[in-house]
């Protein structure tokens, strides 16, 4: 056969080379003119066909269900079947490699991520894909940066500051090194004070005020480059002993990387920025923390962490992130009398790249907050904006004085939200039902949801209007026939939150809202609405397998466009999806389709 084949292409990028050489051995080259029936439906196939030229549709009945393009493959599923359950007919004139059934059974037997990735279902493919993917994670680790990891600033303190003014330096800086620049050496040089320094000073024998720290310090510098791999930083510091390297760029110092830092990096990066976050002195501090966020689940991404995790990290990374915000712009008291909460994405703890900010402040009835309130939470509002997450269009902040009311005020809102049943008041209930506390008593917002939750007691019809929003992105889902004919036409982009990820939230939203679920979180949602016999049992694990997928690849056309410095990574050019994940995505939307139909029955939503 020609050496043409592409064994990069899924479900052949996982053979080992004895199992290539058997793909090699085994296949031929068929031509197809436009119009021919290349597989047909009850058909027994004696081939695997991958496509090299040319597009493949393929029907089920009438009804069009798929286009192939190159180094798409079919029909693995009716190889082990026995026959075809539907007809591929060529689009055009095609050329296609005949993988042998005899090999394609024999490679199944062999290689069990090839078969699941061929022929099985989204569940079994999502497992083989993140199987696979683990294997570049360690390499992904060894490849990372200096600069990737979080470097701290570096105080510089004369060679003659006295001992304690150093130690004082400490205390207010969070520190436990400095650099001491020695002007009476030409040229000046520079040296590195910790801590460990304070033993020897103690035992020097002077009074520690009249003790000059350039006479304790280390000149001898153990020093990286930003752009030097972390596990070569780490080299140096057990080679040299010590706990710190500093980073300079050229000339010019970037700081410290501490031991602890590395090692927390390359095992658990939240717990470094959780350090920073929970360390940082002023709004600057945090600043800094945001934005290590963004590049941690970056390096996590690359590393083939799993979205759900990376989603988690990031819920308990933000809401330390803004409850610092808030305590380090609002009065202790005002804290302690109040409940700032998030919604959203981020309230179910499904965000992952920063989006708008949508919070709120409940205060506790009979409390009287200062008379800044407002500015304070102004600020609150910029601190975020400048941490990176943008203001919400709709002002659903807590600088609104709309989403900042007592208890009771907030308990009346929800009245009338339920009530009115205006698609403003829908939209603001769907925001308010996924609220996550982040800072202060969280038992004022619990007391709110009691509210949502007596008085949405069997309202049936609006449930059904709240459920209906299922359908908001209907008059746009051309998209499913563009995906099905993809490769034929002209670009297509896809919004995959309206396309997938918002109704399969939505509907599952509107049925823990119908069962009075407290749990915010989607899959936490999905696996009480099981419990209760609200959700089909069989339908839920698809459901989740759906939502990970659309997250991460949502994810990855974020992180894609950031790097390329584009803010349009909201969609994805299905024209740069390979097959396995044109596959999946399909799949995924498929699931999403038959959920639609499941909520549309179950709220009577022809109704409406």
């Amino acid at each position: 056969m020609p050496n043409a084949f592409n064994f990069s292409a899924s479900p052949f990028d996982c053979l080992t080379a004895v199992e290539r050489q058997l793909v090699r051995d085994s296949v031929d080259i068929a031509y197809y003119r436009e119009g021919a029936v290349i597989l047909d439906a009850g058909q027994r196939p004696e081939h695997l066909f991958v496509v090299f030229k040319g597009h493949v549709r393929q029907f089920d009945g009438e009804e069009l269900i798929d286009t192939l393009g190159i180094d798409d493959c079919f029909d693995g599923r009716a190889l082990v079947a026995g026959r075809s359950a539907a007809r591929f007919i060529a689009a055009e004139e095609v050329l296609a490699y005949q993988l042998a059934r005899q090999a394609v059974l024999e490679l199944i037997a062999r290689n069990a991520t090839f078969g699941a990735l061929l022929f099985a279902d989204l569940s079994k493919k999502l497992a083989a894909l993140a199987e696979r993917d683990s294997q570049h994670e360690l390499q992904s680790l060894s490849l990372a940066r200096v600069d990737e990891a979080v470097v701290r600033p570096a105080t510089v303190v004369d060679g003659e500051t006295d001992i304690v003014s150093v130690v004082k330096v400490f205390q207010a800086q969070r520190t436990g090194s400095v650099l001491v620049r020695d002007e009476t050496t030409t040229p000046p040089r520079l040296g590195v004070f910790t801590t460990t320094g304070l033993q020897r000073a103690i035992l020097h024998g002077t009074a520690l005020a009249e003790l000059p720290v350039r006479e304790l310090a280390s000149f001898r510098l153990v020093k990286v480059r930003p752009d030097d791999l972390l596990f070569d930083a780490l080299a140096l510091m057990i080679r040299h002993q010590v706990h710190r390297v500093v980073v300079m760029d050229g000339e010019r110092v970037e700081g410290f990387l501490e031991q602890l830092d590395l090692l927390s990096f390359l095992s658990n990066h939240s717990y470094l920025i959780t350090r920073q976050i929970l360390d940082a002195v002023d709004l600057d501090g945090l600043a800094v923390a945001a934005g290590q966020i963004t590049r941690s689940i970056a390096l996590l991404h690359r590393g083939g962490t799993k979205v759900a995790l990376i989603a988690r990290l990031v819920q308990e990374l933000n809401a330390k992130l803004f409850d610092r915000a808030w305590r380090l712009v609002a009065p202790q008291e005002l804290v302690a009398n109040s409940c700032l909460f998030v919604m959203g994405s981020e309230g179910r703890g499904e965000q992952l790249l920063r989006t708008d900010q949508d919070n709120g402040l409940i205060l506790r009835d009979g409390y009287v907050p200062p008379a800044g309130l407002e500015d304070i939470c102004r600020r609150f509002s910029e601190a975020l904006a400048r941490f990176g997450y943008p203001e919400c269009p709709g002002k659903i902040m807590v600088s609104n004085p709309a989403w900042r009311q007592d208890a009771a005020g907030f308990g009346q809102t929800v009245r009338r939200w339920l009530q009115s049943a205006d698609p403003e008041g829908l939209m603001a209930l769907a925001i308010f039902v996924d609220a996550h506390a982040v800072s202060g008593d969280s038992a004022l917002l619990e007391q709110v949801r009691g509210v949502l939750d007596a008085v949405a007691t069997d309202n049936d019809a609006m449930l059904a209007r709240f459920a209906a929003s299922i359908d908001a992105f209907e008059t746009q889902s051309g998209w499913w026939n563009r995906l099905l004919t993809l490769g034929e036409g002209a670009a297509e982009l896809l919004d995959l939150k309206k396309a997938g990820l918002f109704p399969l939230v939505h509907g599952v939203r509107a049925l823990a809202l119908q069962q009075h679920v407290r749990a915010t979180g989607t899959v936490e949602r999905i696996e009480a609405l099981v419990s209760a016999g609200a959700l089909p049992a069989d339908l839920a694990p698809d459901l989740v397998d759906s939502l990970h997928f659309l997250m991460g690849l949502k994810l990855r056309v974020g992180l894609e466009a950031l790097e390329l410095g584009r803010d349009d990574g909201r969609a994805v050019d299905l024209r740069r999806l390979n097959h396995l994940e044109r596959d999946l995505l399909k799949d995924a939307l498929a699931v999403v389709k038959r959920f639609k139909a499941h909520l549309r029955q179950r709220f009577r939503l022809d109704m409406l």
